[in-house]
């Protein structure tokens, strides 16, 4: 018995089209694409009908219509950068609220970070993760797995077991590998076996000289009762400016030691990945020198495959010993929309920090160009005792669409086919899923989206036991109505005919 669902009545959006339309899966797989106005239940259940006999389906085939009520159709969100927090960490977040908060922001796909307790380092691990988030039946987790063993800083072994197929991303994620020579070689592993190797690209020397200067504004923060939430009240006029000044100095000084330990590590971690002739894909980048010196490396991979491509030469410089060699990177929405030098945004902890508004630009400039990849949230979920003690991070697995339509699309930045593109098909095509674009044979993930709902984000509404957010009332446009994962509606709200 084969399951059919027909949505119409809707807009199809993904990185290729932008048209009215309606669209037909069975079996979980999107089937046909109908393009045009089709706003009648009768029409289209004939239309769905002649393709399932056509198919020699006949009368073993339950086909399920819904209506859109005109709503945008399109793929399932797809986030490369999330803490799960498990195992170990279930006070800030578990696989059942961590599914339902990505599954509430569009997301169907999530890549798991394995800095959890104890760090996810071998496959039998990450496949019994990944094998208990499925029987919750809703966002598919992919579990990645540290590239040195318990984030050793030494350790390779593990990786040798490990395949593309299962673990198709390695990182150390809430650190770097401090040992080229070790990084060098977990990466000429992971090049072997086609695996990318996902870099949180921060000079640990550098970072250890921040920590002081951070570590004494907490300290001053906590003593003078300086919120940490967004939603609590600044009690910045009832503290001498000269404390806030010092927090100000003392922050301003570990961003600044943090901005060259991020330039120098994107800078180290792109030439060991040349060496190793490996596929890397940089995390939160947030600087404009780090951006610069991407989109740098792409101009001249570009330019390298192009000439291989006109003249038949394997090889054209020694530079690039091997065309494996690839640069990806992604930016989260926080960075993306918020600056981080003036109160009260310095005092918004998260790894990297908020940077400046020449920073924030060069980020947009960077998407706009093609330089930035992906779009992802590090959705990173802590409690308030966390926070208060200087935990840096911020939940944003259910604020990230609305965010970014709001700050790309609707200023005017990009059109929502490029956000598809950053959101969903870039994603699926790195992570060599079957996602990503409106097409048959395509696996049929879907969000249903309201492009111009306005909504004000209220983290107590939030499915994320995290519930620190900088954004917490902030007003946006763009609300996910609905998520069809496998051909399946998993997540409604506020659409009556899916109701």
């Amino acid at each position: 018995m084969a399951n059919a669902l027909l949505v119409y009545n809707c807009r199809l959006l993904d990185e290729n089209m932008d048209v009215p339309g309606a669209v037909l899966s069975v079996n979980g797989r999107i089937r046909a694409v109908f393009q045009g106005y089709y706003t009648d239940e009768k029409t289209v259940t004939v239309m769905g009908q002649s393709v399932l006999m056509e198919d020699g389906y006949g009368e073993n085939c339950v086909l399920k219509v819904f209506d859109a009520g005109g709503l945008t159709l399109t793929p399932a969100f797809i986030d490369m950068h999330v803490h799960l927090r498990y195992p170990g960490q279930t006070q800030k977040e578990d696989l059942d609220s961590g599914i339902h908060a990505a599954i509430a922001g569009g997301v169907g796909t999530v890549l798991a970070m394995p800095n959890t307790n104890p760090v996810v380092s071998d496959l039998e691990t990450s496949l019994r993760i990944q094998s208990e988030a499925e029987k919750i039946g809703l966002t598919k987790v992919l579990q990645t797995v540290s590239i040195t063993k318990d984030f050793d800083g030494k350790t390779t072994d593990h990786l040798e077991i490990l395949d593309k197929a299962h673990v198709p991303v390695i990182t150390e994620d809430g650190r770097d590998v401090l040992d080229a020579g070790v990084m060098l070689e977990a990466m000429r592993i992971a090049a072997e076996k086609g695996i990318i190797v996902s870099c949180h690209c921060e000079d640990n020397t550098l970072a250890k000289a921040a920590k002081p200067f951070r570590e004494e504004a907490i300290n001053m923060i906590s003593q003078y009762n300086l919120p940490i939430m967004a939603d609590e009240e600044d009690v910045f006029e009832k503290v001498p400016e000269s404390v806030i000044s010092q927090i100000h100095m003392e922050l301003s000084q570990a961003n600044e030691l943090l901005r060259l330990a991020e330039d120098n590590a994107t800078k180290r971690n792109i030439e060991l990945a040349r060496l190793a002739n490996c596929h890397i894909h940089l995390a939160h980048v947030s600087t404009m020198e780090s951006i610069e010196t991407i989109r740098d490396v792409k101009e001249e991979i570009a330019y390298n495959h192009n000439s291989m491509v006109l003249t038949g030469i394997k090889h054209v410089s020694e530079r690039f010993a091997n065309e494996n060699f690839n640069v990806t990177c992604e930016v989260t929405p926080h960075h993306i929309a918020l600056t981080g030098t003036e109160e009260p945004n310095i005092r918004y902890l998260v790894n990297p920090p908020l940077r400046s508004e020449e920073d924030r630009v060069a980020l947009i400039e960077g998407i706009v160009d093609g330089t930035v990849d992906v779009i992802s949230t590090d959705h990173a979920p802590h409690t308030r005792e966390d926070k208060v003690n200087g935990a840096p991070g911020f939940t944003g697995i259910e604020t990230a669409y609305a965010i970014c339509n709001t700050e790309l699309v609707k200023k005017g930045f990009i059109d929502d086919r490029r956000l598809s593109k950053l959101m969903s098909g870039n994603p699926a095509r790195l992570l060599h899923l079957n996602k990503g674009v409106i097409q048959p044979n395509y696996d049929a993930d879907f969000t249903i989206l309201d492009r111009d709902a306005e909504w004000t984000i209220n983290p107590k509404n939030f499915y994320s036991k995290g519930k620190y957010t900088p954004f917490d009332g902030y007003t946006y446009f763009g609300s996910v109505k609905a998520v069809i994962l496998n051909g399946e509606i998993v997540f409604q709200k506020s659409v009556s005919s899916l109701e």
